[in-house]
């Protein structure tokens, strides 16, 4: 468990849904609403890893002018649609942009919020199709899918919370627990068809943020923001005290 201790030059703490590659169209929204002197985390789904290493370093030179300028700092959290291996706290590690490791915390002033990511891809069995195509056809395989993708409830990261005396009051996840919108798996019977795993493994996703969920409440921890991405809509609804939102693909909302 990794703390992100945010300096005093930012002001505020903003998340984002899935970006999916568009760091430019982030970028655009972010001085289309004027927001200046940000930490923005990015609930997954950033599209890291489709790209050679080579390519982020391009792309962190074209963004880190306007970054520098408008004083903002990117924190990823990983999604199904990245790949796990950057997402170590060293691999991708620039001074304005950083994918940050699961059960990182971050903390802004008195809050203390929890980032844990992953989840299933319904469209796996597609995307495995495509490498394998090109594999079979000579071409150079390129990555489109990661086997270690899913949400992993680590018990150990999370007692260590209350360990350190760390109160959690806002959590940033890809998914979200089994009670949380979307309750129904409607729109996604194709993909159901096409994998016969695909469903146990979604359930199987969900039960893990709920030991999540069930171990925050145990050790009394102050939930009273959960933010998340990955089901491409916006939408926000209060469980137990604690508000759940969904956002929808590039939405930012301000947390702090």
């Amino acid at each position: 468990m990794g703390v992100y201790d945010i300096p005093a030059s930012y002001n505020s703490l903003v998340v984002c849904g899935d970006i999916h590659g568009e760091f430019k169209t982030l970028l655009y929204n972010l001085k289309r609403f004027q927001v200046e002197n940000a930490v923005i985390v990015v609930a997954g789904d950033c599209g890291i890893g489709f790209e050679k290493p080579s390519h982020y370093d391009q792309l962190y030179r074209k963004l880190s002018v306007s970054l520098e300028k408008l004083n903002l700092l990117l924190l990823l959290v990983r999604g199904n649609h990245d790949d796990p291996s950057y997402f170590d706290g060293k691999r991708l590690d620039y001074p304005r942009i950083k994918a940050i490791p699961d059960y990182s915390v971050i903390r802004f002033r008195e809050h203390y919020t929890l980032c844990i990511g992953g989840a299933i891809s319904i469209d796996r069995t597609l995307r495995l199709e495509a490498m394998w195509s090109d594999k079979v056809k000579g071409r150079t395989v390129k990555n489109l899918y990661w086997e270690n993708e899913h949400t992993s409830y680590d018990e150990a990261s999370l007692s260590s919370l209350k360990s350190s005396n760390l109160k959690i009051d806002t959590v940033i996840t890809h998914t979200v627990p089994s009670f949380c919108y979307p309750l129904a798996k409607s729109g996604i019977g194709t993909w159901l068809t096409m994998d016969s795993k695909l469903e146990a493994d979604l359930l199987y996703e969900r039960q893990q943020m709920d030991k999540i969920y069930k171990h925050l409440k145990a050790d009394l921890h102050p939930v009273e923001s959960w933010y998340y991405g990955h089901f491409h809509d916006s939408h926000t609804e209060y469980i137990e005290n604690t508000r759940f939102t969904l956002l929808n693909i590039n939405e930012l909302k301000v947390i702090f």
